[in-house]
């Protein structure tokens, strides 16, 4: 089952991911909300739209990579509607 970590603690699991070009979309129910804290970072992408982005902290010690929604997806398949994206490393 995908699983998401950082310094110890597990951000997100769940074994309905979907894997899109080497990176996991976790549905919403499978993350762990105590860690993320809402960012001003918004990129968007021409096939997937429009991501928010995240900033986490786990024990005092900061993710350097944020994690980051499909807001507004324009591509298929439909779980990209609502999700957690956590990039290949």
């Amino acid at each position: 089952m995908p699983k998401a970590t950082w310094n110890g603690a597990v951000l997100a699991e769940s074994d309905r991911c979907e894997v899109v070009e080497g990176n996991y979309y976790f549905p919403p129910d499978a993350i762990k909300t105590e860690y993320f804290k809402s960012s001003d970072t918004h990129t968007t992408c021409p096939w997937k739209g429009t991501a928010s982005y995240y900033s986490i902290e786990v024990d005092g010690k900061p993710m350097q990579m944020q994690p980051g929604t499909i807001l507004k997806p324009k591509m298929q398949p439909k779980i990209l509607r609502a999700t957690l994206l956590f990039g290949a490393a």
